[in-house]
C-alpha cells in the first residue's frame, strides 16, 4: 500500500492533497477551480467539515475534519438499509466513496470540455492524520504558503483559490471560518501568524509524498 493511504476514520482531521496523474494540470481554466469547489460542496460537505483548502494548477490541499459516524451514516441511511455487506454500512466506506465521486465527477466534466479520456487524478488520494496542535497550525500556514512556494504568485496573500481571503472576509463561507480564527486568538493574530516567516522543517516529518 502506498503512503498515506489508510481508510478516512470519522471525527479525524486530515490534510488531505492529490494531483494530476503524472503531475498533469488538473484546472485547465480558471472556471474550473470555481467548478471544482462546487463539486466538492456537492460530495464532500455532508460527511466533513472543511477548515483550508489551496487548489493549484496540478494539486490541491485541503484541511478537513470528518463528520462523526453517526451524522455519515444518517445522511446514507436508505443506502446503508439497502445493502447487506458490512463495508457498505460503515462510515469510512462512504467517506472513501464520496472522494471518489468527487475526482470521477469533476474528471469527466474535464474530459468532455477537453475531448479528453482516462483518469485525472492519481490514485489513491493521499491523506495525512493530524494529530499534533502544532501541526494543525503549521499546517493551515503551509496550505496557504502554497502558491508562493511553487511560485505561482510572490505573495500568497493575494491568491484567490485559497482560503486564506475566505477565512478573513465577511462574506458567508462553507469553511469552519470562526473556529480558524478562534484557533488563532482572533482576526489579528490568525494575520500575525501568516505574516511569520515560518520553517518548512518543522513540517518535514509531514511532507507529502505522491
Amino acid at each position: 500500500m502506498k503512503k498515506n493511504t489508510e481508510p478516512l476514520q470519522p471525527e479525524t482531521f486530515y490534510h488531505v492533497y492529490n494531483r494530476g496523474i503524472n503531475g498533469e494540470v488538473i484546472f485547465k481554466e480558471k472556471r474550473n477551480y470555481a467548478y471544482f469547489l462546487q463539486q466538492y460542496d456537492t460530495y464532500i460537505s455532508h460527511v466533513s467539515d472543511t477548515y483550508s483548502y489551496c487548489l493549484l494548477n496540478n494539486h490541491f490541499h485541503l484541511l478537513i475534519k470528518t463528520k462523526s459516524e453517526s451524522q455519515i451514516l444518517q445522511v446514507f441511511e436508505k443506502v446503508t438499509q439497502d445493502k447487506t455487506t458490512e463495508d457498505i454500512k460503515s462510515a469510512s466506506f462512504h467517506l472513501q466513496n464520496q472522494f471518489a465521486k468527487l475526482f470521477n465527477s469533476y474528471t469527466q466534466s474535464i474530459n468532455n470540455a477537453n475531448n479528453r479520456t482516462g483518469g485525472l487524478f492519481e490514485r489513491p488520494f493521499r491523506r495525512i492524520n493530524v494529530e499534533n496542535d502544532s501541526y494543525l497550525s503549521q499546517l493551515i500556514w503551509y496550505i496557504h504558503f502554497n502558491p508562493q512556494k511553487h511560485g505561482v504568485v510572490r505573495d500568497f496573500r493575494s491568491y484567490h483559490y485559497s482560503s486564506y481571503q475566505s477565512h478573513l472576509s465577511i462574506k458567508p463561507t462553507k469553511l469552519k471560518r470562526d473556529e480558524i480564527l478562534e484557533w488563532f486568538g482572533g482576526y489579528k493574530r490568525y494575520i500575525g501568524f501568516h505574516d511569520q516567516q515560518h520553517d518548512e522543517s518543522e513540517l518535514q516529518k509531514w511532507l507529502i509524498e505522491f
